[in-house]
């Protein structure tokens, strides 16, 4: 039995790259729109499906418009929210308190933020609504990671012991089922 794809695509570089942007909105740059374009180039699918922030959107309206597919706003797609570190670089954080959140993300968020299990929960709900379709997914970072723990079973240390720089591209296939089931095809920095 065959799997459906399912390809998991960072949003490009922004205008201000490097920060923890997970709320905080951020304008794509022309190159970044471009290496999603690239990435995108080829791939064989019926559906699009975005974030609502723009430097994913954006990406998306512009592989819609090439592919001539629609584009579907879904904001559970969206990046981990990083409460009160939002919109900071790295370096204006508490290192110590930084390192602390890379290893237990919900034991040591930062304040107002969403928490690794409340990120795994809106994006095991957003990857269970896909229809069963080869689907492209406009997303970020923290979501890809997310996903991968809800289809593959990823710890989170595993979920984030590998880099996903803009633009990577994560290729699944997928399988119905209880527990969700999904191996990796491919992943294309």
């Amino acid at each position: 039995m065959m799997g459906m794809p399912l390809h998991l695509l960072r949003h490009g570089a922004p205008e201000t790259p490097g920060l923890l942007l997970g709320r905080t909105d951020s304008v794509p740059t022309r190159a970044g729109i471009d290496a999603c374009l690239a990435q995108a180039e080829g791939l064989e699918i019926e559906m699009i499906v975005t974030s609502d922030l723009q430097r994913a959107r954006q990406a998306a309206t512009a592989i819609g418009e090439r592919a001539g597919l629609p584009v579907w706003v879904d904001p559970r797609w969206r990046e981990l929210d990083f409460g009160i570190w939002d919109g900071l670089a790295p370096a204006d954080v508490d290192p110590e308190a930084l390192a602390r959140f890379w290893q237990d993300p919900d034991g040591f968020a930062p304040p107002g933020s969403e928490g690794w299990t409340a990120l795994l929960g809106r994006i095991a709900d957003a990857v269970e609504d896909l229809p069963r379709v080869p689907t492209l997914v406009l997303t970020h970072g923290g979501a890809m990671r997310a996903a991968l723990a809800h289809l593959c079973g990823f710890s989170v240390q595993q979920s984030w012991s590998f880099g996903l720089p803009y633009a990577a591209l994560l290729s699944l296939e997928r399988w119905t089922g209880e527990p969700p089931l999904a191996r990796i095809t491919g992943l294309r920095p």
